[in-house]
């Protein structure tokens, strides 16, 4: 049984041996050739925790503060918009009747909003969330 065990262990190490120097050979490019590549992924972690809760959002401005990063940058600048917009909808929320329906239309907007963005940081795409998305860019362009 033992000698099964560690042929099957020598035979999955041997495959996967192989697999890996083949992704290697198959893209020998170093970080400098990949171009932006690198800022994306260096700025993705930040850009994910920018959408997890204001603490989040904050976290992230001051990781980013340290080495700023487009990309990051950029998914800091939309969360904020999504809280804020979170925020103005909690406002609106105490205007009798009417405030009530807006919140709630506001408060679906945002889910909407955060989910998209969180996806959109999590897949490295730099889009704008969307509505509101470029209003934010170029309300927070100075952060």
């Amino acid at each position: 049984m033992n000698e099964k065990l560690i042929i099957e262990i020598w035979i999955f190490y041997f495959i996967f041996n192989i697999n890996s120097n083949l992704n290697i050979m198959e893209n020998p490019q170093s970080p400098i050739e990949s171009g932006g590549n690198n800022v994306v992924n260096d700025g993705k972690n930040i850009a994910i925790i920018a959408y997890l809760t204001i603490i989040g959002l904050i976290i992230a401005f001051v990781l980013n503060n340290e080495k700023r990063n487009d990309y990051a940058t950029f998914h800091i600048r939309q969360s904020l918009g999504i809280f804020l917009t979170f925020f103005i909808g909690g406002i609106i929320r105490y205007i009798p009747f009417i405030g009530w329906i807006l919140s709630i239309v506001i408060l679906l907007l945002v889910v909407v909003l955060w989910i998209v963005g969180i996806i959109n940081a999590a897949n490295g795409n730099k889009k704008p969330v969307p509505l509101l998305g470029e209003y934010y860019n170029n309300l927070f362009a100075g952060l």
